[in-house]
């Protein structure tokens, strides 16, 4: 089970109802942040996410309305004794583009390690155990004004243990739970494998966040079938549609648009530019796209679980 909870929804200028842009992703207890903007504590606290439990934030880029919640987060982490090392990712240029936040959150309890983004993903059990060993983390190029990337999580499901089978070839009870991580196990003189004990793999969960950015294929890609896609949609109306793409955003129609090309089940929409007053008048707008497109608010919260769990 995957829980995510959106933080904030503004973009560039927080409102009295909208923090600055930020993503909780929670499994087994433990958790992702995408983006931490101003505002990100306070709509963690009110949404009962417990941003002590983050291991990794992965940010999408550099601009403030993204970043400008972390000195205040690691500071409030050290206040409260955090002894576990933190995470954090982003595209090219992290070391230089963090290295005055870090300066600004001063000493902490814990270790911070800047961690660039391998290209062939990260899994999570890397950073700490608890994760499962099915959770990954990828990262892919969006185009916006500067270096910046969105990131697509997934949680694999092997195929159904068969103890049968098990049976049959021998291998103590007490080994099948290995088998059902994928390790392969010792049956007497014969090592015998996952797959001849585990039946097709089944469907597994996928989320997909945005960061900033105009439309694009990588985005169309890397979104496709995804249980959830959270997009920005900076603008409103249709007619932005040239003003979204000069700024490296989108509006509703183009992320309605993005949506509905990548076959995603969800949409949740957000990064709100603050001329948006109520985003939800601009719905019909995306849903002539993606008719299920939803307008995301702060502290919006869906769990995703497994079909037929």
């Amino acid at each position: 089970m995957i829980d995510i909870t959106l933080l904030g929804t503004s973009a560039l200028v927080p409102l009295p109802d909208r923090a600055l842009t930020a993503v909780a992703l929670t499994c087994a207890g433990h958790t992702i942040l995408f983006d931490c903007g101003e505002g990100t504590q306070a709509a963690a606290r009110k949404a009962g996410v417990s941003l002590m439990k983050a291991d990794l934030i992965a940010l999408t880029h550099y601009h403030g309305d993204h970043i400008f919640g972390l000195p205040g987060l690691l500071q409030t982490m050290c206040c409260l004794n955090r002894t576990e090392t933190l995470y954090i990712t982003g595209p090219a240029g992290l070391k230089e583009e963090l290295a005055p936040i870090l300066k600004l959150a001063g000493w902490t309890s814990y270790e911070i390690v800047l961690l660039p983004f391998p290209e062939e993903g990260l899994r999570l059990e890397s950073l700490a155990k608890v994760w499962p060993t099915e959770a990954k983390l990828t990262a892919f190029p969006t185009e916006h004004r500067v270096p910046s990337q969105g990131y697509c999580f997934t949680l694999d499901r092997a195929g159904k243990f068969m103890p049968e089978k098990a049976k049959a070839l021998g291998v103590p009870m007490n080994q099948w739970g290995l088998l059902q991580k994928g390790q392969s196990v010792q049956a007497g003189e014969t090592v015998i494998s996952p797959d001849q004990v585990l039946g097709e793999p089944r469907k597994g969960l996928k989320f997909v966040f945005t960061g900033d950015t105009a439309a694009c294929p990588a985005l169309t890609n890397a979104a496709a079938d995804a249980d959830l896609l959270v997009s920005e949609a900076t603008y409103g109306e249709n007619e932005q549609g040239a003003l979204a793409v000069d700024h490296g955003h989108m509006n509703f129609a183009q992320a309605a648009s993005i949506a509905a090309q990548a076959k995603v089940k969800r949409l949740w929409l957000a990064h709100y530019s603050q001329m948006i007053e109520a985003p939800a008048a601009y719905l019909p707008n995306a849903a002539a796209f993606f008719p299920d497109a939803v307008c995301g608010e702060d502290g919006m919260r869906l769990s995703l679980r497994f079909e037929n769990e």
